[in-house]
């Protein structure tokens, strides 16, 4: 009787240890997207990609910025384990000045949530 409460015990280990094993994981090729010098009113999109290097589908479920001059949108449908996809971003580049902003991934990889950045500067036509 005794074997067979030990070979549960360590059946029922093995098994939610396999388990907890099973996760999507999001690797970023970068976190942060440098602009660099752009003019006024030029193409503000830029991309993140990303690769679901875990073993379960990964879901972003919400991508947020940390202003209303950034939008960013997220893949609707989820990310195969080995495939890629992409985070795009949009940044008003109607405002001169300094790109300083944070965009916040949530999804259902190991590591919930995970915070990628633009920065940059925005410069007047004439160079102001």
């Amino acid at each position: 009787m005794k074997k067979i409460v030990v070979l549960l015990f360590v059946g029922l280990l093995s098994w939610s240890v396999s388990a907890q094993e099973k996760t999507a994981k999001i690797e970023f090729k970068t976190e942060t997207v440098d602009y660099g010098e752009i003019a006024k009113g030029s193409d503000g999109v830029r991309v993140f990609e990303f690769t679901n290097t875990g073993n379960m589908p990964l879901i972003i479920t919400k991508v947020s910025s940390s202003c209303g001059c950034t939008i960013p949108k997220k893949p609707e449908a989820p990310i195969q384990p080995g495939q890629t996809g992409e985070i795009q971003v949009k940044y008003d580049t109607n405002r001169p000045g300094p790109i300083r902003k944070a965009i916040t991934v949530i999804s259902n990889a190991d590591t919930p949530t995970k915070i990628l950045k633009i920065k940059g500067t925005v410069k007047e036509i004439d160079g102001k």
